[in-house]
């Protein structure tokens, strides 16, 4: 089986019996978006190859760039195609040299990033006057994201969340105090930009925090980079057919030469999904219920006291709360993984106009091939 599709066994007769009784309803398409910095235009190209197709989602999840892309295509305030490529060519920057090399040309950008930001995304604090100034030791961020707040909304109408037919937008972040992920579900909460940037915000770039009604909240990333075990708690119900895109490869032969390129190889390894454990502990409580589930249905053709029967409804009533809370099961799981040639270590801080472009292009050639791999 091709890499691009992960092995999801067939469904039991158990298993469909169980989405007869436990409430276990239709199946949900959702697309799941990670974080990854200016690689989230690689996540445009994966949307218009899948919108070319017709593929449409219950569900769209994302963390860090990959929530604000999430948000783009749920609530574009026009096409989303459209809207999503002009706001990544927004985010381009056009003051690197656009025929250099990729090494020179991702260094440059990465390098001009960080010293004089990016007017649309985020702007460095040593060019805004403030009281701690001359202090930069007191200095709890480096950049400051309200660039990137106009940006999107530029972009997106977030009263359309509210519409019956759009998408279900759910972005995730990191409370600071308490290290517990913070999430934001446009079927509960009322997302505006504030929720979206919560998502992303990463320290190790210096990127400033967000408060949210008292909370002070992280990027995503920094609990997990691919929001699908939310997706399954806020959606138990429904079986899942997922396309989850992979911003950072997981399978590198040539080993690091030096510590920038360790450094590299352990930032990816950090950021890949962590999926299978979530997968794995899935299948197994659907089967452990598949089994309770047949063991039910014996005892209640039995003869049983009454004493017996009383205990036997108080399980079944058990039963059916949790096969409510985790009945559901994943029917499929299209991965389109983006794959490098070269190694940078600050590769998610190239912002140039040649390097947006290919990744656009880049996400769209392959999410063609995963598509024909199934």
């Amino acid at each position: 089986m091709s890499n691009s599709q992960d092995t999801v066994r067939p469904r039991s007769k158990s298993e469909m019996n169980m989405s007869k009784h436990t409430g276990v309803q239709a199946s949900e398409t959702v697309l799941i978006l990670q974080g990854g910095g200016s690689l989230g235009a690689y996540e445009c190209g994966v949307y218009k190859s899948l919108h070319k197709r017709k593929i449409k989602f219950d569900i769209v999840a994302g963390t860090s760039i990959g929530a604000i892309n999430a948000t783009i295509i749920t609530c574009a305030k026009n096409d989303p195609i459209k809207d999503l490529e002009s706001f990544w060519l927004d985010l381009a920057d056009s003051v690197t040299p656009p025929n250099l090399p990729y090494n020179m040309r991702s260094r440059f950008s990465a390098m001009y990033s960080a010293v004089f930001g990016n007017p649309n995304a985020f702007f460095p604090k040593w060019f805004l006057p403030s009281a701690d100034y001359f202090f930069p030791f007191l200095w709890p961020y480096l950049y400051d994201k309200t660039p990137l707040m106009n940006t999107l909304n530029k972009y997106v109408d977030f009263k359309k969340l509210r519409e019956p037919n759009s998408p279900r937008l759910i972005v995730t972040s990191t409370d600071i105090e308490n290290a517990r992920p913070s999430i934001f579900d446009s079927m509960y909460d009322d997302i505006t930009a504030d929720h979206v940037l919560a998502s992303a915000g990463y320290p190790f770039y210096g990127i400033s925090w967000t408060r949210i009604n008292g909370r002070y909240l992280w990027d995503g990333t920094l609990l997990n980079n691919t929001p699908l075990r939310e997706v399954i708690d806020a959606s138990p119900k429904h079986n899942k057919k997922v396309y989850l895109v992979d911003l950072f490869p997981h399978e590198q032969h040539d080993l690091p030469r030096n510590m920038v390129e360790v450094w590299h190889r352990a930032r990816d390894i950090t950021h890949v999904d962590k999926i299978l454990y979530t997968l794995h502990m899935s299948k197994m409580i659907n089967r452990q219920l598949g089994l309770i589930r047949n063991m039910y249905e014996i005892l209640d053709k039995s003869s049983l006291d009454e004493n017996s029967r009383t205990k036997f409804s108080n399980i079944q009533k058990e039963y059916h709360e949790i096969a409510q809370e985790r009945g559901a099961i994943i029917d499929q799981i299209v991965r389109i993984q983006r794959k490098e040639d070269s190694h940078f270590l600050f590769e998610d801080a190239d912002f140039s106009i040649t390097t947006i472009k290919n990744l656009m292009e880049q996400g769209e050639r392959d999410t063609i091939l995963a598509l024909s791999e199934i």
